[in-house]
């Protein structure tokens, strides 16, 4: 662990030309940080900021997913605290600024709070919803991330060539692409910083006064324009678009051609689907699938998460082992670099050394001997801990590891896939599949009843976390490409964040399940919300009781991701469409048209760089202040809860002006996201060619 200054760095460094775009035949990509500059990596500093973050972030995101049922984006944050501290270090502390590759570390260990956070928090509030903490200890819900993520690290390290090298300019990473930007200027300075800095003070403020005071709606939607009311109740077809800065800017990055595929598939499940589904519900007198009323009582949000969300899980799931199967070459070649180094240390001979530093990264026999340890860790988890007394025990234990690490594999590049395409996965999607087969998988065996829901859940918590796990660090192997650090260095800083996060992740929920629970009680009569556990739970014992799971529907979404496929189209983008809603993809289009009108507002192809290299900074300053000011709204709304004060002020209680406002509040939050969008194309137009 280096505590050695690093060498002086030109403090003007740019990502070079070719970054973001496809390379040439036999064009090479250079770093930042050159192979042949060597720079501090791992610090003493960089390793306790890391853990740091990642104790403090692991805690706030556990408690505001199980609160307000949504997740905090760690990444970006961190690595403005990162270079923030590079700042206070050089001015107050009187020492060096920490190196691009320091932040990365910092980040690297950090960011897996978030991620370790999201994958327990889906699952392991189930067990006591359930009513199986009896059968349960601290113990287990600690191991469950753990080895989720552990699982995450090996099984997508295979893959970094493949993501970050063999699809260079292919796929967006709006995320990594922001996080890069944020970390280059802060390390730049000047103009680049300035711009970061402003677009990321006008996105909270924008974000802040829209949906946390109130001041215009969050989502505009065609549902709340009176004139509509008739048609929309009548065809059931609702436009929505969230009117987030944040969001805006993530459409700017990650381009035209995705947000399209990705709205395409969305228009599929809210202009054709959802309407369809409630035309026929005026023949239709009962209820179906297991809903509580008819499907023409039913609104069109309630028609899309029982009906047609599941066909885009279906696509989701059909899109994966596509992916599987079209990265079979990667794959196979993987596996032969895998047994081929084993087969080298059999022989006494060693592995082979890595060619360069950016391209050193854990060995194959390494990765392999780690999944090995995992399975075996998992195995004798399940067998000893929790089917301890089972009729059958080894045998359930060997197939419930068998599809732990099966589901997570054929998962673990759809997981990557996606966050280097929209960065959002649809985790809850993917897990709710995962409870789903191996429930069924099981019950086949003859584990039902207390035992079969609690082998179930602790499966999906090791696969929704493992899959959390590899969407992130796609984002840091990304970074670490365009910036220069060693993948190696990479992977451990995940391997010690993931121990870090699990202990704090599981602390914060054994202390929630205490004071407050998660599902009513007379011991906790106003628990917190926890929905997607709840949501996992309700599935659960809908499975493994009286079966309701939608295989048709899940059959539907399947030919509509292959069908995307023979069109050339990305089937998981179309599919990620169908799944999510409306409002989070329509306002990728804005952002992703903005970039489109900005390079091609001139002909001088350095003039229209420098343009669309100033929107970029714009978006990425977005993307940075809307995660910050979700941060710091959420710890509002609970300090308010806490306190029983008003911290927020809610604009429409402002006499005669906040009831105006609440009227016109769908139609200001469209004019002004539209606005928005126009001030970026705009200021990014006024950008030099240097």
């Amino acid at each position: 662990m280096s505590t050695v200054p690093p060498p002086p760095v030109p403090d003007d460094v740019h990502l070079p030309e070719n970054a973001f775009r496809e390379l040439a035949p036999g064009e090479p990509y250079e770093p930042v940080i050159p192979d042949g500059v060597r720079l501090p990596e791992v610090t003493l500093r960089s390793v306790v900021q890391g853990v740091f973050w990642s104790i403090v972030f692991s805690a706030a995101c556990t408690y505001i997913a199980l609160k307000l049922g949504q997740g905090i984006e760690s990444a970006i944050p961190i690595s403005i605290l990162a270079v923030g501290f590079s700042v206070f270090a050089v001015k107050v502390m009187k020492s060096h600024a920490s190196s691009l590759l320091e932040n990365v570390n910092v980040l690297a260990i950090g960011a897996t709070s978030g991620i370790v956070a999201g994958g327990s928090v889906f699952t392991m509030p189930a067990i006591y919803i359930l009513g199986l903490e009896g059968r349960s200890s601290l113990l287990q819900i600690f191991l469950v991330p753990l080895l989720g993520a552990l699982l995450g690290v090996f099984l997508l390290a295979p893959f970094r060539r493949y993501f970050t090298r063999d699809l260079h300019g292919r796929l967006p990473f709006p995320e990594a692409r922001a996080t890069t930007e944020i970390l280059v200027a802060g390390k730049r300075g000047g103009e680049s910083a300035k711009v970061l800095s402003y677009s990321a003070g006008l996105a909270a403020l924008f974000d802040f006064v829209g949906p946390a005071m109130r001041g215009w709606t969050e989502v505009f939607s065609t549902e709340a324009i009176a004139g509509l009311a008739q048609f929309t109740q009548r065809t059931k077809a609702v436009f929505t678009m969230n009117t987030s800065a944040a969001v805006l800017g993530l459409g700017y990055i990650m381009g035209l051609r995705y947000a399209a595929i990705i709205m395409a598939g969305s228009m599929v499940s809210f202009f054709v689907l959802v309407p369809l589904f409630g035309w026929l519900g005026q023949y239709l007198g009962e209820p179906i699938l297991g809903a509580a009323v008819p499907l023409a009582a039913m609104p069109a949000d309630e028609i899309f998460y029982d009906y047609v969300r599941p066909i885009g899980i279906g696509g989701i799931f059909a899109a994966g082992v596509l992916s599987i199967v079209k990265m079979a070459p990667v794959i196979a070649q993987a596996t032969r670099q895998a047994f081929g180094e084993v087969a080298r240390l059999a022989r006494g001979q060693g592995a082979r050394a890595e060619p360069v530093r950016t391209d050193h990264a854990l060995s194959m026999s390494a990765v392999l001997a780690g999944i090995a340890v995992v399975g075996l860790a998992t195995l004798g988890y399940f067998r000893f801990s929790v089917l301890a007394g089972v009729e059958g025990a080894s045998r359930l234990a060997l197939v419930s590891t068998g599809m732990t690490l099966v589901i997570a594999f054929l998962f673990t590049a759809v997981s990557a896939w996606a966050i280097a395409m929209i960065s959002i996965t649809p985790i809850s999607g993917m897990t709710l599949t995962t409870l789903i087969v191996t429930a069924v998988a099981l019950a086949g065996l003859g584990l039902t009843g207390a035992s079969g829901m609690l082998q179930t859940l602790l499966i999906g918590g090791v696969v929704c976390t493992a899959l959390s796990m590899s969407g992130s660090l796609v984002t840091q192997y990304k970074i670490g490409y365009w910036l220069g650090a060693t993948p190696r260095r990479i992977e451990i800083a995940n391997l010690l964040g993931a121990v870090v996060a699990s202990a704090a992740t599981t602390a914060v929920i054994l202390l929630m399940a205490k004071v407050y629970g998660f599902a009513p009680s007379p011991a906790h009569p106003n628990p917190l919300p926890a929905p997607q556990p709840n949501a996992m739970a309700a599935v659960l014992r809908g499975v493994m009781g009286e079966s309701g799971t939608p295989w048709f529907l899940y059959a539907i979404g399947g030919v509509f991701a292959l069908a995307a496929e023979m069109c050339q189209v990305s089937g998981l983008a179309f599919a990620l469409g169908m799944y999510l809603p409306m409002e989070l993809n329509s306002p990728l289009v804005i952002g992703a048209l903005a970039a489109w009108f900005v390079e091609r507002s001139t002909m001088v192809e350095k003039l229209a760089r420098a343009r669309h290299e100033k929107g970029t900074l714009i978006a990425s300053g977005f993307v940075a202040g809307g995660a910050i000011i979700g941060v710091l709204t959420a710890l509002l709304r609970f300090f308010e809860e806490s306190a029983g004060r008003t911290f927020v002020p809610d604009l429409t209680r402002w006499g005669g002006f906040g009831a105006l406002l609440a009227a016109w509040s769908n139609w200001l939050g469209l004019g002004l996201f539209l606005a928005l969008g126009l001030w970026v194309y705009l200021v990014s137009c006024r950008a030099r060619a240097e």
